[in-house]
């Protein structure tokens, strides 16, 4: 029975030898490595900063934007990759935030929140996510990462719900899911505001020759200082649409889905194509597709999974927004986006 169970073992290994999951150094930087033999594909991801998937490379292209070494990245870390966003996403109106009908304000002196707008919450650089789980079957490679919120005081004193993330990199079939999982630890209901930043390019060509598609029926109005108003206006850009002589910082909701639920976001140019899927629970999403101080376009576009529009915290308790989506006491928040790629 021995010699037939390491048979089987042996046999496992085998198939599995298509999809590889590890862990290693690279720069001193701890990393974990994804690998799809069978479709060239390989992520990266940066445990001890942020979580932060850093590439998904398809036949060595990486159609993520990361534009720095991996030891000056932990040194001085800035948005790329695909940062996740917690435990809010992207700007609110104070330096505060509402909840089950309380004001919470935030203590300056901490230092981790900043500005009169605190913009993507506190994780997006955190180094105190725990890898939990590495492994690769005959199907799939994934990681599994938890950041256990209620151990840390000086998070806990800005954002006081104890809580933990779980996030889930998986790698099947070419194409990469993003699963994050909030769990509520504390008595009351906490608010899910959370999001994600992926930056995405097309390796090789040009942003002003790329085409996309935002699936949605409406537009988010904001303020001058990109705080949403609590109204919407009709969707106005094509489906594509060009992304020439173009910039975006703009939110979009009542997403077109198919029927899983899912919305599908995509950059395309030259055959080649990059598609981001949005799970149901992420109501909103954000698009920037910037110029740089020179007024060049940036070589990249976010689709921005988000829970809620930005500021959704306050903007429900004005009674300006209904969708804000809250996790009870003991209970769990769980979506996924999935990114896949065509023609690379």
């Amino acid at each position: 029975m021995r010699h037939i169970a390491l048979l089987v073992a042996l046999s496992l290994t085998v198939v599995a030898q298509n999809y590889t999951a590890s862990q290693s150094t690279d720069h001193g930087v701890p990393v974990v490595r994804l690998t799809d033999s069978d479709h060239g594909v390989e992520v990266g991801i940066l445990p001890s900063v942020g979580n932060i998937a850093y590439e998904m490379k398809v036949h060595g292209q990486n159609i993520l934007y990361f534009p720095a070494d991996l030891d000056e990245f932990q040194q001085r870390p800035t948005l790329a990759g695909i940062p996740f966003l917690a435990p809010w996403g992207n700007r609110l109106d104070q330096p505060a935030f509402w909840a089950n009908g309380r004001k919470y304000v935030f203590d300056a002196t901490l230092n981790n929140v900043h500005g009169a707008n605190p913009i993507h919450g506190m994780l997006a650089s955190s180094a105190y996510w725990r890898v939990t789980e590495v492994k690769a079957d005959a199907h799939s490679a994934h990681v599994v990462s938890k950041l256990e919120f209620w151990k840390y005081p000086e998070l806990m004193r800005q954002w006081p719900f104890a809580h933990e993330y779980e996030m889930t990199y998986t790698l099947a079939e070419g194409g990469l899911q993003v699963a994050i999982t909030v769990t509520n630890l504390s008595s009351e209901p906490m608010p899910v505001a959370i999001g994600f930043h992926p930056f995405f390019r097309i390796p090789g060509v040009a942003r002003n020759d790329w085409v996309g598609r935002i699936p949605a029926r409406q537009r988010v109005i904001t303020d001058t200082r990109l705080i949403p108003t609590g109204q919407f206006k009709p969707m106005d850009l094509d489906d594509p649409f060009l992304l020439e002589n173009r910039t975006l910082d703009d939110g979009f909701v009542d997403l077109v889905r198919d029927p899983d639920g899912r919305a599908r976001f995509y950059i395309a140019s030259s055959g080649k194509t990059v598609e981001v899927l949005f799970g149901p629970k992420w109501q909103a999403a954000v698009v920037w597709e910037p110029n740089d101080s020179k007024g060049q376009p940036q070589p990249f576009v976010c689709f921005e999974p988000m829970a809620g529009i930005t500021d959704a915290i306050n903007l429900y308790h004005e009674g300006k927004y209904a969708d804000l989506q809250t996790v009870p006491p003991g209970g769990k928040w769980s979506e996924s986006f999935w990114v896949r790629t065509s023609g690379l």
